[in-house]
């Protein structure tokens, strides 16, 4: 699968070099998910991204997203010609890919690559409730060591996010790392997530933001609290600067050689368009703040 990926876009491959000359700047562009507004068209989409003062964007490009994976080769450019018109850029894509047998995904990398768009979010993986974790493991690293030749190939990156909850492939983080401990960070590494790093780590989050720094793709911001509900604790989602997320996070950020995109993710309930839009910027004016 690797040679086909490969030989649909030539002269496509590129060298460490190559990668070392693509820095972006600023340093940590500061970038936005548009899953709140993905019924947006390309026009909207760039628009709302100016209006909120965001660097660019990430987009979804998956089934049920604001791009479906079936038509990426003909969406996803309207999207990036309507932001970098306004000098904002994709800076990042999710995507359902598992594997190189996701549908779609070989169609998704490459147009990635033809578009210039270097970083992709993988999909998500899931620990079966009646078998042992390590066989899941176990199975899921063949799938992305082809994801990083693909990538290697074509001058991509692919990201795995940490995600909280029982069932998550990555959310103690450590089982990331080991599956791709032995990768090139080049083309596969995390796309980090402090907030749901911070429901998972509690006190031990830099533990797991140490440990997973030399593979950071891309970092992600959202912020909670725990809230008591019927008697059981619940993670709320709230605005950044409202919850358990710690700024320091972000004075260690700038101590490391990390160069690449911020992205803000916003799970809380962001009311109408109007309040959306006042919600995503005050999210940035604190990340700003954090950042300075």
């Amino acid at each position: 699968m690797q040679a086909v990926v490969a030989a649909g876009v030539p002269g496509l491959r590129r060298s460490p070099s190559q990668w070392a000359n693509q820095e972006e700047s600023p340093r940590f562009p500061l970038i936005g998910f548009t899953k709140p507004f993905q019924n947006h068209d390309p026009e909207r989409t760039a628009d709302l991204a100016a209006t909120v003062g965001w660097d660019g964007i990430e987009c979804p490009v998956r089934s049920g997203g604001q791009v479906e994976p079936e038509r990426v080769a003909d969406d996803l450019p309207r999207f990036a010609e309507a932001l970098r018109r306004r000098n904002l850029d994709i800076h990042l894509v999710a995507t359902d890919i598992t594997s190189l047998q996701t549908p779609h995904a070989v169609s998704v990398l490459q147009t990635l690559a033809k578009l210039k768009i270097p970083r992709l979010r993988l999909g998500f993986f899931q620990y079966p409730q009646d078998r042992p974790p390590i066989d899941r493991l176990n199975e899921i690293a063949p799938a992305l060591n082809d994801i990083a030749d693909a990538c290697r190939d074509l001058g991509l990156q692919a990201g795995f996010q940490n995600h909280s909850g029982a069932q998550y492939v990555g959310a103690p983080v450590w089982d990331i790392y080991s599956l791709i401990r032995n990768l090139d960070p080049k083309h596969i590494g995390f796309c980090f997530d402090i907030g749901h790093a911070t429901v998972e780590g509690g006190l031990s989050w830099p533990i797991e933001a140490r440990l997973a720094e030399p593979y950071f793709t891309a970092v992600i911001v959202k912020d909670f609290y725990w809230k008591k509900v019927d008697n059981d604790w619940k993670d709320n989602w709230c605005p950044l600067g409202e919850g358990m997320v710690n700024r320091s996070f972000f004075d260690w950020l700038k101590r490391t050689s990390y160069h690449g995109p911020i992205c803000q993710h916003h799970e809380y309930d962001l009311g109408n368009p109007q309040q959306m839009i006042a919600h995503l910027q005050a999210d940035l004016k604190t990340l700003k703040e954090w950042l300075a």
